[in-house]
C-alpha cells in the first residue's frame, strides 16, 4: 500500500500490540462510500458522502439511504468522532489535511483504472477496515462472474464513448476496459486516446460507429452537453441505444461495474440480431 498507509496501520496499532480494527469510519469520496458499505461490519460505517444518494452518480444509492451523510467538510467529519476517514485521492486535501493535523488518520485511495483495480480496491478496503475476509469473498464473487462475461464469439462492433463536451475514455481508463470486456472496439484506439480527452464530432462522425454509448443530459442545461444534441450524435444514439446506460455503474471501480459490462453485451447482441435480420431481408 506504499509508506503512508505503512504510517497509517502504526497510528492504529494498539498497545496491546494487536492491531485494533476501526471502531467508527468515515467515507468522504463516493467510490470509498460504495467499497466500505460492501466491506464493512454492521455498525462501523457511521457516515458516507452526500453524493452516494445521488441516483445517477451511485449505484448503491439506496444503500446509501442507510447511513448519514457528510459534505467532505473537516468540522463536520471530526465532530463524528472517527478513529478512521477514508478519502480518494481527489477528495478535498484542506479537508484531509485539517483532520490529520487534528491527529485523526486518513487513508486515501486512488481511482481505479482498470477492472483489475477493482479486487485491489476491495483488498484495500478489506484490509483497511480488518474485514479481509469479505473482502476476499467478494473480490472471488466479482472475478468469477467477470470471467463468465466472455463474448461468444470474436466479433467486435465499434463503439464510441462519447458525453458531454464530446468527452472519451480510452482502454487504458476504466471506461474503456469495460467497452472492451463486453466484446466492442473502442475506437478512441484509432486516434491515440489511451486514458481520456475530447473526441471532435468530426472524428466521431467519420468513424461511423455501430454503438455509441452515452449518457443522459442532466436536468439543469449545460453548455458542455450541447453536442450531445447535434443531429450526427442522434443519428448514431437513435440506431445504437445510446443515452440507456446507468451512469453509476461506470463511475467508481467496485463490482457494479459489471452491470455496465452486461449493459453492452445485451446491446452488442442487439446489434448482431439486427444485422443478421437485415441480411436475411436482402
Amino acid at each position: 500500500m506504499g509508506r503512508a498507509f505503512g504510517l497509517l496501520l502504526g497510528l492504529i496499532f494498539g498497545a496491546s500490540g494487536t492491531l485494533a480494527d476501526p471502531a467508527r469510519v468515515v467515507s468522504m469520496n463516493l467510490c470509498t462510500d460504495q467499497l466500505a458499505m460492501m466491506v464493512a461490519a454492521p455498525g462501523q460505517l457511521v457516515s458516507v458522502s452526500y453524493i452516494a444518494r445521488d441516483k445517477r452518480a451511485s449505484a448503491m444509492a439506496d444503500d446509501a439511504m442507510a447511513y448519514p451523510v457528510n459534505h467532505g467538510l473537516a468540522e463536520e467529519i471530526y465532530l463524528l468522532k472517527p478513529d478512521l476517514v477514508i478519502a480518494g485521492s481527489f477528495s478535498t486535501r484542506a479537508t484531509t489535511d485539517m483532520l490529520r493535523r487534528l491527529g485523526v488518520p486518513v487513508v486515501v485511495f486512488e481511482p481505479a483504472n482498470s477492472l483489475e483495480d477493482v479486487s485491489a480496491r476491495l483488498r484495500q478496503m478489506g484490509e483497511v477496515l480488518g474485514r479481509t475476509d469479505t473482502a476476499d469473498a467478494l473480490i472471488a464473487e466479482y472475478e468469477t462472474r467477470l470471467n463468465r462475461l466472455l463474448p461468444a464469439d470474436d466479433n467486435r462492433p465499434r463503439a464510441a464513448l462519447y458525453s458531454a463536451n464530446g468527452y472519451t475514455s480510452g482502454h487504458m481508463s476504466l471506461a474503456g476496459q469495460i467497452v472492451e470486456a463486453a466484446g466492442l472496439y473502442n475506437i478512441a484506439r484509432d486516434y491515440g486516446y489511451d486514458f481520456s480527452g475530447t473526441l471532435p464530432l468530426e472524428l466521431l462522425a467519420l468513424s461511423d460507429p455501430d454503438l455509441l454509448v452515452g449518457t443522459r443530459p442532466y436536468a439543469r442545461a449545460s453548455r458542455s452537453e450541447d453536442v450531445l444534441a447535434h443531429p450526427v450524435v442522434h443519428y448514431f444514439a437513435a440506431r445504437s441505444r445510446a443515452g440507456q446506460m446507468r451512469d453509476g455503474d461506470w463511475v467508481c471501480g467496485t463490482p457494479h461495474v459489471l452491470r455496465a459490462v452486461e449493459a453492452l453485451m445485451s446491446a452488442r447482441e442487439d446489434l448482431q440480431v439486427g444485422k443478421n435480420t437485415k441480411e436475411v431481408s436482402q
